[in-house]
């Protein structure tokens, strides 16, 4: 049976209900129930680990038996596990709904497989609707849920032949305070933003989210990896956040203990060498390349070595957006073979 119009503006709603739960370590998640003639029973959506998911909390706004017969509308497959809470798929069994439309599957091995027991006990089940819409979402948890690692953004800023520095070594200002805000703002969305001790030691970023001299509500856990000791002294040291130390340059063990500390989304600001590092490891799962329309020449390259030793080993990105800001352009990536299942195996696992 196809996805009718009314279960599409139904699934644009749930997707709008989803935005209303809060990022973290679970999925933001929506739901709306539809009786058999389209009209909207409930609606819900996740408010955080440990609360009703998303089917559930709607169902609960519904007295007993008010669902039988009913869709549900949900942005996530209903998962298929019990943990904090039941598995939804059964939930919605056991409330008499007949047909369920979501967005996205789960792709976790315990919490996936809930369409499966829905067609089980009957239940016609339609996957796919809005997928690119609800991917947009939930887009860093599926990376997560999937590679066990956060979801890792590189940007940097270069000009237009391709330069993150002149030879002096002097980088402020590539960009223009629209471009500059622009990154603030995207670092203001991170769980943690990281650089390499080199940067630390020539630039002594701050590593905070700002608008104008104020900080922004939202503050990234600053991360700080390579082998050289940072100042007692450098600025990092004074982040609303105690900063993270990782004396290595295994990317992926860093990425690892990242995970397991809870962040989901990395956003890695350079230098060139960490971000050259993190893109030949394959773990780069967006790119973010604000191109400033000058011209430096010299050495200081914004990328250096990414592994590519002839034009077919090139790393293709596939550009999602090009956005103006003002005398700047912004391109937005990401990695071409970024649903390749083994482009983080072993033989990417990256070092800086």
């Amino acid at each position: 049976m196809a996805v009718t119009a009314t279960e599409r503006r139904a699934m644009d709603r749930a997707l709008a209900l989803a935005t209303r739960g809060p990022r973290g370590v679970n999925p933001q998640v929506g739901a709306v129930i539809l009786s058999p003639d389209g009209e909207v029973l409930a609606e819900g959506w996740h408010r955080g680990s440990g609360t009703p998911h998303a089917e559930v909390d709607a169902l609960s706004k519904l007295a007993p038996g008010a669902a039988r017969g009913a869709t549900a509308i949900v942005t996530l497959e209903p998962c298929n596990h019990t943990g904090r809470t039941g598995p939804c798929a059964l939930a919605l069994i056991e409330a008499g709904v007949t047909r369920v439309v979501y967005a996205l599957d789960d792709p976790g091995e315990v919490s996936g497989g809930g369409a499966e027991r829905l067609r089980a006990a009957g239940v016609s089940v339609e996957s796919g609707e809005r997928a690119t819409e609800a991917r947009a979402v939930i887009g860093d948890w599926l990376t997560a849920s999937r590679l066990g690692r956060p979801h890792v953004t590189v940007k940097w800023a270069q000009s237009l032949d391709g330069r993150a520095a002149a030879d002096d070594g002097s980088s402020q200002w590539i960009t223009g305070p629209e471009a500059r805000a622009d990154v603030h703002r995207r670092r203001a969305q991170a769980d943690a933003i990281a650089v390499g001790t080199g940067t630390v030691l020539a630039d002594d970023p701050a590593l905070t989210a700002r608008a104008g001299d104020e900080l922004l509500t939202h503050q990234p856990v600053p991360v700080v990896i390579g082998t050289r000791p940072t100042p007692a002294d450098a600025a990092v040291h004074r982040h609303p956040h105690t900063p993270l130390f990782f004396d290595t340059h295994d990317l992926s063990a860093v990425l690892a203990e990242l995970h397991a500390r809870g962040i989901q989304t990395l956003f890695v600001e350079g230098g060139p060498t960490l971000a050259s590092a993190f893109l030949s490891a394959g773990l780069a799962d967006r790119v973010l390349a604000y191109v400033a329309p000058v011209l430096l020449g010299g050495s200081r390259l914004a990328v250096t070595d990414v592994g590519v030793r002839s034009i077919d080993q090139a790393r293709r990105l596939v550009v999602d957006e090009w956005l103006p800001l003002g005398a700047d352009l912004l391109a937005i990536a990401h990695p071409a073979d970024a649903d390749d299942p083994d482009r983080t195996g072993p033989e990417k696992e990256g070092t800086l």
